[in-house]
């Protein structure tokens, strides 16, 4: 099985720490060279530094706010303009908690620039140099409220299932140019953005950290949560050569915890 990308470059979104970092690092094992892309200079500079070289690859980044569409053009058009890019990684943290009900419109407006827009951008970006090199992997990092939507996440759940509706649509036009699109879907995953979420239920429950917890792992048929690395090798595998014939897909990486087949 070939899982090598020696040679192939990818930009990952949101790659600062958490899944996006974990990501990063195991296509750069894999051979990729990767381009980071996050609003954070100082933390983009010290995410470089922890990737892996093994066939001397020059890692970088640029910066961009996604919350502002227009800085997320100019940088990847500056990271297209000194890379052919073959492999897309569409990852940007979700939107606050809340219930639907208490949703402003504007958050959905704002959430839906944020994630699909961006999406939109990016991928509009890197496709003709995918298209050129007959290779192209774009990887969106959603959730799997995009089978089941999740308590509590009334506009993230919302705006999830508008970008896997918009990722199989793109599947269908681009396969014909050995471009594949395809979704991870993270269940509940040791990050920042999951301790976020229990610290919300609990405030909101008036209870302790630590129930919430255990209740939400005991939900979960490993009776744990995920760490970034096991999203990663998913990711890195759809990337891969391997994966060349897995287009439009869906694939929930959550200990089995989503209730569907």
């Amino acid at each position: 099985m070939n899982l090598s990308i020696r040679g192939k470059a990818a930009i990952v979104c949101g790659s600062t720490q958490g899944i996006g970092l974990a990501i990063a690092r195991e296509l750069a094992e894999l051979g990729a060279t990767c381009v980071l892309l996050s609003r954070n200079e100082d933390r983009l500079r010290q995410a470089v530094k922890q990737l892996p070289v093994p066939f001397a690859q020059e890692h970088g980044f640029q910066v961009a706010d996604f919350n502002v569409t227009s800085r997320v053009k100019k940088a990847v058009e500056t990271i297209v303009g000194n890379h052919h890019i073959h492999i897309l990684i569409n990852n940007t943290g979700g939107p606050d908690a809340g219930a639907i009900t208490q949703a402003k419109p504007e958050d959905f407006e704002h959430a839906f620039r944020q994630h699909l827009i961006n999406n939109q951008i990016l991928a509009q970006a890197v496709l003709p140099g995918m298209k050129q090199e007959g290779y192209g992997r774009i990887i969106n990092i959603l959730s799997t409220s995009v089978r089941i939507p999740i308590d509590n996440l009334g506009v993230s759940n919302t705006i999830r299932a508008a970008v896997a509706s918009w990722a199989k649509t793109l599947s269908n036009e681009v396969g014909q140019y050995n471009i594949t699109v395809n979704n991870v879907l993270p269940g509940s995953t040791r990050t920042a953005r999951l301790e976020s979420i229990i610290a919300e239920i609990a405030q909101t429950r008036k209870v302790g950290i630590d129930m919430i917890e255990k209740e939400m792992e005991g939900r979960i048929p490993m009776k744990r949560f995920g760490r970034p690395e096991e999203i990663a090798n998913m990711v890195a595998f759809l990337a891969s050569p391997a994966a060349s014939y897995i287009n439009g897909a869906s694939i929930p990486v959550d200990g089995g915890r989503t209730g569907s087949i």
